[in-house]
């Protein structure tokens, strides 16, 4: 069982800044070969996606985020990074690493993001 641990969450002001961190626990070259993302969940809505990463490097990001976040990985750390720049309030929610390989999905348990003033 793969298991993927967020960390990073927390609360920040309207228009600041935080990083959120996913490490996998499967071996170097899986991870490698894993195509990454990150979706959100608010209460009373359906779990969204936010940014992806596939295993070549290609990423893809919801218009809601697009240029104010950023989606990344280090494959010797068997980790994947959204570093996530002017946060607004429609950008609380609890934020979920996903990894898929080869018809396998895995997700993390997540980590609360709050944005208020």
């Amino acid at each position: 069982q793969v298991q993927l641990v967020e960390s990073g969450g927390g609360l920040v002001q309207p228009g600041g800044s935080l990083r959120l961190s996913c490490v996998a626990s499967v071996s170097g070259i899986i991870f490698k070969l894993s195509n990454m993302g990150w979706y959100r969940q608010t209460p009373g809505k359906q779990r969204e996606l936010v940014a992806t990463i596939n295993s070549g490097g290609d990423t893809n990001y919801a218009d809601s985020v697009n240029d104010r976040f950023t989606i990344s990985r280090d494959n010797a750390k068997k980790t994947v990074y959204l570093q996530m720049n002017s946060l607004n309030p429609e950008d609380t929610g609890v934020y979920y690493c996903r990894r898929d390989r080869a018809g396998s999905t895995s997700w993390g348990q997540g980590t609360q993001v709050t944005v208020s003033s």
